[in-house]
């Protein structure tokens, strides 16, 4: 059975931007060595990747769940990275 999007090699590549930007955030906030504003830039660039994802794909609980995180990525940019 071929997947509605097999062949979408963009999509596929913007899911693994997602995936990756997103574990490496992760890695950068968790590990405490003073990159919690770029931790947040990456994870921004996760979230705009799956917001993407999730729109072609019609998941609206996608969209909104990394809609929100963007939300939350920019306010941690905000207050990590322009007011420090």
């Amino acid at each position: 059975m071929m997947h509605k999007y097999q062949g979408a090699r963009w999509l596929t590549a913007i899911k693994w931007v997602g995936t990756g930007t997103g574990i490496i955030g992760a890695v950068l906030v968790a590990s405490n060595v003073g990159m919690v504003g770029w931790g947040f830039v990456i994870w921004a660039v996760s979230s705009a990747s799956w917001v993407v994802a999730g729109y072609v794909m019609r998941e609206p609980s996608l969209v909104l769940l990394q809609g929100v995180f963007l939300a939350v990525d920019l306010a941690g940019i905000w207050r990590w990275t322009l007011t420090s």
